[in-house]
């Protein structure tokens, strides 16, 4: 009995050599249909993941003259975890994308302030015209679907409900993918199929860097109505706090339970979970009163990580290569900026393979390096267990300083390092003040100083060199193609 590919490869050499009619010496009808069936298909690139970065990225070649081919295992609109909230810059390339003005006409909130609360202290400020684009809440069911739509129309080959089940290669270079409805050839294979990433698994891709998630996010979307256009973030007792309106005149609020805890808060998630948002009385009369839209959503096992990126024939953008903590919500926006900066690399690798690859390390390598420091704030900004006196501290000197909300924007749209918002003065002084104060918690006071200055040796020895060693490519679910 012989394979699919072996009888494509028979049926290729008979239509070499016969003659284009039927005949008594080759008794072979040619029949061109059921040789374009069993030939592998092949594109120039071929992504796996049809969500923000996988669509994204799609587009971009598109535009740019390459056959793109898009798969993903599910059907849209569908719903995945996520914060939902976008920062200008995310927002900026869904305008060039042509992605914003179907987003804004489902309803999407545009975030024009926002508030920081860390128990009594509050930081409040407003975007303005500090840049070209508001912030902006989207629930994935109509982001995802919008960016898919405007694939297809640009020239995509969008597949759906196609599940992907391992990589196919020649030698040790990837060269397309197994599916379900059978293989597909690709010049270049990209992952954009998130945390769980088949590609990623396939190729062998190690990670490094990782850490634990210290909080498990608990949401709900509330018909509010009209809501003012505002981000919340905060720390109330035990929880975390990451709210705002989004689209469809609902109101998103998640809650972060500290990841010790959440068996207990699980017993009875409904109570647990509206008794946290009395945590924020202001939060919880936005949506207390409110008739929510669904079940609460959990996204639980979860970890940091960085994964390695780029390989012979292949790569991983978004979540398939980075995930950090939720707590700033920049997971979409890093996303769609990866996913622009990875076209750009694939647009200057025109020519050998040889040159591709070496045009997707350096692009993995400046992946890492301005992710480093979000990465190692996320993971700060909202630890288990309570905010403590430093904390509330160092936030109340930022809310004095009258720079203090714009900087915080600016970082948080990766304008600026954190240095620039955590300055040692700052960081100095906020110090000899909570020790002056509290002198009954030295001891804690000393420990967070000490986890802070870990956290700064660690960012400096990933920025000095951090990733794996180069190493031959480890295919775990190859077919030879």
């Amino acid at each position: 009995m012989r394979s699919r590919q072996q009888l494509s490869s028979w049926v290729g050499r008979q239509q070499e050599f016969q003659c284009q009619r039927p005949c008594r010496r080759c008794r072979f009808t040619p029949n061109v249909e059921w040789v374009r069936r069993l030939s592998v298909e092949s594109f120039d690139v071929v992504v796996v993941g049809a969500r923000c970065a996988g669509s994204a990225l799609a587009i971009y070649l598109a535009r740019a003259g390459r056959r793109v081919c898009l798969v993903d295992k599910a059907t849209f609109p569908s719903e995945t975890p996520s914060t939902h909230v976008i920062q200008p810059r995310g927002v900026a390339i869904l305008a060039e994308l042509g992605a914003l003005e179907p987003v804004l006409a489902h309803g999407a909130s545009q975030l024009d302030s926002f508030s920081m609360v860390i128990d009594d202290v509050s930081l409040d400020g407003v975007l303005g015209d500090t840049f070209p684009h508001l912030g902006l809440n989207v629930r994935r069911t109509v982001l995802d679907h919008a960016l898919l739509q405007v694939a297809g129309d640009v020239g995509v080959d969008v597949r759906t409900g196609c599940r992907v089940t391992g990589t196919r290669t020649e030698g040790l270079r990837v060269n397309g993918i197994d599916t379900v409805d059978g293989p597909i050839g690709a010049g270049l294979l990209v992952g954009a199929d998130g945390r769980g990433s088949v590609v990623a698994k396939s190729v062998g891709a190690r990670e490094y860097l990782a850490k634990p998630g210290g909080r498990i996010p608990v949401w709900g979307y509330f018909a509010t109505g009209p809501q003012e256009p505002r981000l919340r973030i905060g720390r109330r007792g035990n929880f975390s706090f990451l709210a705002s309106p989004t689209d469809s005149g609902l109101y998103m609020a998640a809650v972060g339970v500290d990841h010790r805890e959440i068996a207990d808060f699980n017993r009875d998630r409904e109570a647990n979970y509206r008794k946290a948002l009395r945590q924020w009385p202001e939060l919880h009369s936005i949506v207390g009163d409110a008739d929510r839209d669904g079940p609460l959503r959990v996204m639980a096992n979860w970890h940091s990580y960085f994964r390695e990126s780029a390989g012979p024939g292949w790569a991983l953008v978004g979540d398939a290569g980075h995930f950090k903590d939720f707590s700033p919500g920049q997971g979409i926006s890093d996303a769609l900026c990866q996913a622009k900066s990875l076209s750009i690399a694939v647009g200057t690798s025109v020519g050998s393979a040889a040159a591709q690859d070496a045009s997707l390390k350096r692009w993995w390598k400046h992946r890492d390096r301005s992710s480093y420091d979000m990465y190692w704030f996320a993971m700060q900004m909202a630890p288990p267990g309570p905010p403590s006196a430093l904390t509330a501290e160092v936030i109340r000197r930022i809310a004095a300083d009258p720079d203090g909300a714009t900087t915080l924007l600016k970082v948080m749209n990766r304008d600026l390092p954190t240095a620039k918002l955590f300055t040692p003065p700052r960081l100095l002084a906020a110090s000899l003040t909570t020790l002056r104060n509290h002198p009954d918690q030295r001891r804690a006071i000393f420990a967070e100083i000490g986890t802070q200055m870990s956290a700064e040796i660690d960012k400096l020895r990933a920025r000095l060199g951090s990733r794996p060693a180069e190493r031959p490519l480890n295919v775990v679910s190859k077919t030879k193609g």
